[in-house]
């Protein structure tokens, strides 16, 4: 059987919009950022005549504030994820229910982030701004050479991986907190991951069947791939020290695992020798027999 072409992939993963668009919005959960955040615990910074931050004034370990800044970071990079995603997946198009509807909710998490941190003097507002400024101005994938390879498969199963890597580092970080507000943002924030991470499974799911061997393929480059969360900001390497640990090789297999089963590929069979491979090499990683 032929390979489909890009745009019989697009077609075909397309008839599954409309079910899997419902399924999303029937587990979303919505949520506004402004709910979440202590305003009554905020003031006026030196420019509208109160104080600006002072370290004494920051109110999470060395370790947090890497790692939420990190998360920050990478949350603030939405404009490359979404640029990306587009790339195969217009907005304005029917896929707007997969990437519209992802941009919208994803965007809430920088702001919610963003909004706590400086209102509680958490960390160093103007050090956070000009990584934000630093670090979206490089952005994610944003070359000629870094996207030309990615086909949509590819886009939908990094994403997969990427969600699900969020949840996993979320929960990293809120064991490293004690302030209940923020707690309760970060779950929040996970919440909406993990219901994302369903989301593009599901259309990995679709993807087995129009292309098992190129969905298999696809997702075995994720996995393979996988960067640490924070790994692409410049001049962070004080700050990854110091979270190290919240990523490691377990962490990438209970990602595996967790697509392993939502995609049931134990069961999947009848692949070409090097489908077959990758197939091997992600339960393998999952610890999963085949």
């Amino acid at each position: 059987m032929n390979a489909l072409t890009e745009d019989e992939l697009i077609i075909a993963l397309e008839k599954a919009l409309p079910e899997i668009a419902e399924e999303h919005q029937a587990a979303a959960n919505p949520w506004n950022p402004h709910d979440w955040v202590p305003w009554e615990s905020g003031r006026n910074f030196a420019f509208l005549g109160g104080d600006d931050w002072d370290p004494s004034q920051a109110s999470l370990s060395d370790e947090a504030r890497a790692a939420v800044l990190a998360l920050l970071l990478t949350k603030d990079n939405l404009p490359s994820y979404h640029r990306v995603l587009a790339i195969h997946f217009p907005a304005f198009s029917d896929w707007r229910q997969l990437v519209g509807v992802w941009t919208a909710e994803d965007n809430r998490h920088a702001i919610v982030l963003r909004d706590y941190l400086v209102v509680t003097r958490a960390i160093d507002p103007v050090d956070a701004e000009e990584r934000r400024r630093i670090h979206v101005t490089a952005g994610y994938r944003q070359h000629t050479e870094d996207v030309t390879t990615i086909g949509p498969l590819d886009v939908l199963a990094l994403m997969a991986v990427h969600e699900n890597q969020c949840v996993a580092f979320i929960e990293k970080l809120s064991a490293a907190t004690t302030d209940d507000s923020f707690k309760q943002i970060l779950a929040k924030i996970a919440g909406d991951d993990a219901v994302q991470a369903k989301t593009f499974a599901a259309f990995l799911n679709a993807g087995l069947v129009a292309d098992q061997e190129g969905t298999v393929r696809a997702l075995d480059r994720a996995l393979t791939d996988i960067e640490p969360i924070g790994s692409d900001v410049v001049d962070f390497d004080d700050e990854r020290a110091l979270i190290a640990g919240y990523e490691d090789d377990s962490t990438r297999a209970a990602i595996a695992a967790t697509l392993v089963e939502q995609l049931k590929l134990a069961n999947v069979h009848e692949l070409t020798d090097d489908a077959e491979a990758a197939r091997q090499r992600i339960l393998t990683m999952a610890g999963v027999a085949g």
